[in-house]
């Protein structure tokens, strides 16, 4: 097991934003869209260089559709790295 070095986040020098979900009705994603997030927010966490969840939007829309109303959510974490992950440049 590779121990880590303590993260400080002044040492941030790129942040990846990566969306699970949508708050947009006219834009809603595929079940595959959001489980390639999942896991691409997975490799950022646990991969090499690791990154750490620095920041999170909660987006939530509620919209009414006939006499029922739907709930819509999403949410964005900001994952920072001390330096840009080169396996990142495939997922662009």
């Amino acid at each position: 097991m590779i121990k880590d070095e303590p993260f400080d986040i002044t040492d941030v020098s790129f942040v990846k934003r990566v969306t699970i979900g949508t708050s947009d009705p006219r834009n809603l994603r595929e079940e595959s869209y959001m489980e390639n997030q999942t896991q691409l927010l997975n490799r950022c966490l646990s991969e090499h260089p690791r990154g750490y969840i620095i920041g999170q939007e909660k987006n939530v829309c509620v919209i009414r559709m006939g006499e029922q109303q739907v709930v819509i959510q999403s949410i964005v974490y900001h994952i920072g790295f001390k330096r840009k992950p080169l396996w990142l440049n495939d997922k662009a």
